[in-house]
């Protein structure tokens, strides 16, 4: 097929993303003819090129337009627009998992565990359920823990109504509040439409991370300075295969991310993250439809630990792409 490899202009920054050529040369096992499209800023241009292409399927994994994650979804609408055939989710599911308050009122409907939250933007409360400190307050539609840092958890009125002030200040957008869920974090990555499969569970391990630190995934923990020493976040989280969990609780993970999956109506693939208390209570904390899928990354390594090599999971959701489309 002519696939088009449909990628965001930052994803090209130097250093460039290895996540590029990786799926070039996948797609390249599978004999399919891949040209490389950036989004940018400007649409006509896109629309020309993907016009003159006339791709088969675009693999799509742009996250975002003109560097804002919450335009994200527009980008899947336009080749909606367009009448071509992409992989990943809708602009539904992107739009409802893109936004972590909307998440949290679709998965509060299908009584889906996820921690208590209330959000607001310029002083109008717009939801708000009974909060119980410590509190953890963030940007609602960013991704890659953009503005989660260590002061992120706050633990009194002060604290919290000064990070509020911070997130309006920097991102100018509305403030997401939730109970911060003290428990063993993990990871689970979701492949598949009719029959979806849940992939064997990664925790995102804590066992290294500075004392004096709220234990989450800051942009600190997953981007971070690897030279920065082993107290750091970055150093102090690794990802790994539990070896401990028992099988009632591994299969009720499993369900939750697959209910997740089809509550949000995504698509293919996805990355549920979720928070395990010492009570087994499940949270749901975040959900991620077309979740990055470099070799090394959490989704991938889950699909090779269940026997998917990388080439593999790529047709695989070539194939899931194409069988939507099809039916």
């Amino acid at each position: 097929m002519k696939i088009v490899l449909l990628h965001t202009h930052d994803a090209v920054v130097p250093p460039a993303d290895p996540v590029l050529d990786q799926l070039e040369a996948a797609l390249n096992v599978a004999e399919h003819h891949v040209t490389r499209l950036e989004v940018d800023r400007e649409v006509l241009p896109l629309v020309e090129t993907l016009q003159k292409v006339k791709p088969d399927l675009v693999v799509n994994i742009a996250e975002s337009f003109d560097g804002k994650s919450a335009l994200e979804s527009n980008v899947a609408a336009l080749l909606n627009l367009l009448h071509l055939r992409y992989t990943g989710s809708s602009p539904a599911g992107l739009i409802m998992a893109g936004d972590k308050t909307l998440t949290k009122k679709v998965l509060n409907f299908h009584e889906i565990q996820t921690p208590k939250f209330a959000s607001l933007y310029r002083g109008a409360l717009d939801s708000a359920q009974d909060l119980k400190f410590p509190v953890i307050v963030k940007p609602p539609q960013e991704d890659a823990s953009l503005g989660l840092t260590a002061k992120s958890v706050v633990h009194d009125i002060s604290q919290l109504l000064e990070r509020i002030g911070s997130i309006q200040t920097e991102f100018r957008s509305p403030v997401l509040l939730e109970e911060f869920i003290d428990g063993r974090e993990y990871y689970v990555a979701v492949l598949g439409n009719v029959d979806v499969e849940a992939l064997p569970i990664i925790e995102l391990d804590f066992s290294g991370f500075p004392p004096d630190k709220p234990k989450m995934a800051s942009w600190e923990a997953k981007w971070g300075d690897d030279g920065a020493g082993s107290g750091s976040e970055f150093a102090g989280t690794k990802s790994i295969f539990p070896d401990n969990l028992s099988e009632n609780l591994t299969a009720r993970i499993k369900k939750v991310a697959v209910e997740c999956f089809h509550a949000l109506r995504l698509r293919d693939y996805a990355r549920i993250d979720l928070r395990v208390t010492d009570a087994e209570e499940i949270y749901v904390i975040e959900v991620n439809p077309n979740c990055y899928l470099e070799k090394a990354s959490e989704f991938a390594s889950a699909a090779a630990k269940s026997g998917i090599s990388y080439d593999a999971l790529i047709a695989r959701i070539v194939e899931l792409a194409n069988g939507r489309y099809s039916r």
